[in-house]
């Protein structure tokens, strides 16, 4: 699948902790509640957030002592508080304390098991560990939360925790309905492409690749390795030669053009 920084789903388990806010009490699923807003904050409610603000701050810089510190002071405030529980999770899985990591969603989910963000990145904590069966299910409880407003980025980690497990038939299914959603998100255009080039589908995979070339900003080593290998199955070997003179002249010291020098377009 697809895995460089760029297209990869790091930076979708990130939004999940980003797009939270302590002082929003009325969560997606919670129909009929009024939202908090920081009027309506306690002194301990406002506390708790700007030290979870503080964590997932120094989370997002890759400060992850300082982030751990930060949330565990957010907790001693607030015990319960899903999205540092949460946080606290997403912290000891990037320290690699798996364990720790697995206690903090399962503690989460147990004080909201609603909670789309807690069951999205604890979905994606397994899935990241081949435990596929176990991952999926908590994808798909996420996608059931009403009003759920970032379905798309859950519909991207459940596609690619499918085509993980080799089941491509459901991967193309789910990355789809993420595309319906997204069409502008090259994450789901590059991994669909790739999806659709393993189950032979090449005229449809050269459709979603080119969406993502066809942008300056988007393009990279990966989007035109994958472009080369397409046109290459489809028998359009100067096609594939072009994107990877492309992708030597523009990435030069990339895996991607390490493979084409190799000739790899079937690895």
């Amino acid at each position: 699948m697809i895995d460089s920084r760029r297209f990869a789903l790091g930076a979708v388990i990130l939004l999940a902790v980003l797009g939270g806010s302590v002082s929003a009490q009325n969560r997606p699923g919670d129909p009929g509640r009024d939202r908090t807003t920081a009027s309506d904050e306690t002194e301990q409610q406002r506390r708790a957030r700007i030290r979870l603000d503080l964590a997932s701050a120094y989370f997002a810089d890759g400060k992850l002592t300082t982030a751990l510190d930060e949330v565990k002071q957010a907790l001693v405030i607030s015990p319960d508080l899903p999205q540092g529980l949460n946080l606290r999770g997403l912290v000891y899985a990037a320290m690699g304390e798996e364990a720790l990591a697995q206690e903090s969603f399962q503690r989460a989910l147990q004080v909201a098991p609603q909670d789309a963000d807690v069951l999205h990145n604890f979905g994606w904590f397994l899935c990241v560990r081949n435990r596929h069966a176990e991952a999926l299910p908590l994808f798909d409880r996420a996608l059931a939360v009403p009003r759920y407003r970032t379905a798309s980025r859950t519909l991207l980690a459940k596609g690619v925790c499918e085509a993980r497990s080799g089941a491509l038939a459901a991967a193309e299914v789910t990355l789809k309905r993420g595309f319906e959603l997204e069409a502008g998100n090259p994450a789901i255009a590059m991994n669909l492409a790739d999806v659709l080039m393993r189950r032979g589908e090449l005229e449809r995979a050269r459709f979603y690749v080119r969406r993502v070339n066809d942008k300056s900003e988007l393009r990279n080593a990966e989007s035109l390795w994958l472009a080369a290998r397409i046109e290459y199955r489809l028998g359009n070997e100067q096609g594939a030669r072009d994107f990877g003179y492309q992708l030597r002249a523009g990435y030069p010291n990339s895996p991607e053009a390490a493979a084409f020098a190799r000739g790899g377009f079937n690895e």
